[in-house]
């Protein structure tokens, strides 16, 4: 069985900063990727619109021009989020956006994964002057959805935890507040936030990882699979039967792809793991057999639909622009990732991590 689709768009990943970005960009050019969404949680941080870098933030230009120069000048879109900080403003905001080049926001928890203390509570957005002049001028606002400063038996147990948390105290007030506001809920993980956005009004949509469609908390921690640990951690069994009906519902538009993919050249350190699966070559693959575990038949013409929806068509949809004309074609039949060796070290892809034989290939 061999699939042709439109080129997909990853919207949400990591390309980090430094001489390994070329490696990370052409290994998302390598697996069919017409364009993505690059995280602005680097060092330093995309805080900014416009101008040179400097030392302790870079701009969305600046940082722009430099994954343009590592090979992103490839891709048909490239969106650099800009970074919400306590120095962002509403002035920022209208000006970018006028500009064009501020597309979308990124909210991060303060401490709450990786290159994330800049951030700031969520409670400190609603309501605010800069949420306002997103929501006028339509600049999307890309959550990571937990709650932030939580003890450890609050941040995860069998009831509730962080994101259930931001989800059912958070985004009812955020929406109230701000109801005009777009809105991508980024690498949802539980039963609770897929129904939150299934819910929500149609400018309110959810990328989903291809780990949190395949594995859950008992993966990781049978082992300590550490190539699995990524912030939000991978869920439970009902959590991750909730995202699959999600992205198998016939038609649905509202849940894209966003690997989160975060490459990490040492995942275990002196003070714990790094957070980030790396899916960079592998992750349409990854996708193809979540959706095959998901009860999705990709040999019909319905199931390849669905797969083609949530891969290539919902997330240019939600983000206002074309899907890709251009295509790339994936085979039933077995296949292996291969470490990812780049200028600052070597990268260990998910599945050479899991020690997993794919079942889909790229051709």
């Amino acid at each position: 069985m061999t699939l042709t689709l439109p080129k997909w768009f990853d919207l949400h990943t990591h390309f980090r900063q430094g001489p390994a970005m070329a490696s990370y960009v052409q290994a998302h050019l390598d697996m069919g990727c017409a364009g993505a969404l690059a995280m602005p949680n680097t060092q330093p941080p995309v805080s900014r619109v416009s101008g040179a870098a400097q030392s302790d933030d870079w701009s969305i230009e600046s940082y722009s021009a430099e994954l343009r120069a590592a090979g992103a000048e490839a891709f048909e879109q490239l969106i650099v989020p800009l970074y919400l900080t306590r120095q962002t403003t509403a002035a920022m905001i209208r000006e970018g956006s006028a500009s064009g080049k501020l597309r979308a926001c990124k909210y991060y928890p303060p401490h709450g994964t990786t290159n994330s203390e800049h951030g700031m509570p969520m409670d400190d957005l609603i309501g605010g002057e800069v949420l306002r002049a997103m929501e006028e001028c339509g600049v999307i606002l890309c959550i990571h959805g937990e709650q932030h400063a939580l003890s450890g038996p609050d941040y995860i147990d069998a009831a509730q935890n962080a994101e259930t948390r931001f989800y059912t105290e958070r985004m009812p007030r955020l929406l109230a507040a701000h109801p005009r506001l777009r809105i991508v809920c980024e690498h949802i993980t539980t039963r609770t936030a897929a129904e939150f956005v299934s819910a929500a009004p149609e400018h309110v949509g959810a990328t989903i990882t291809p780990q949190h469609l395949l594995y859950t908390l008992g993966h990781l921690i049978q082992g300590l699979k550490y190539h699995l640990y990524c912030l939000p951690v991978v869920k439970f069994q009902d959590d991750r039967t909730a995202l699959r009906a999600a992205v198998i519902k016939a038609g649905q538009a509202k849940f894209f792809a966003g690997t989160d993919s975060a490459p990490h050249t040492t995942k275990a350190t002196a003070c714990g793991c790094a957070a980030g699966c790396f899916t960079g070559g592998c992750a349409p693959q990854l996708y193809a057999m979540a959706f095959e575990e998901a009860g999705a038949d990709l040999a019909s013409l319905a199931g390849k639909e669905l797969f083609e929806r949530f891969l290539c068509s919902n997330g240019p949809a939600f983000y206002g622009f074309p899907v890709s004309k251009q295509t790339f074609q994936m085979e039933k039949a077995s296949s292996s990732a291969v470490v990812l060796d780049t200028p600052a070290g070597p990268v260990t892809p998910l599945p050479v991590g899991l020690n997993l034989e794919m079942t889909w290939r790229l051709v």
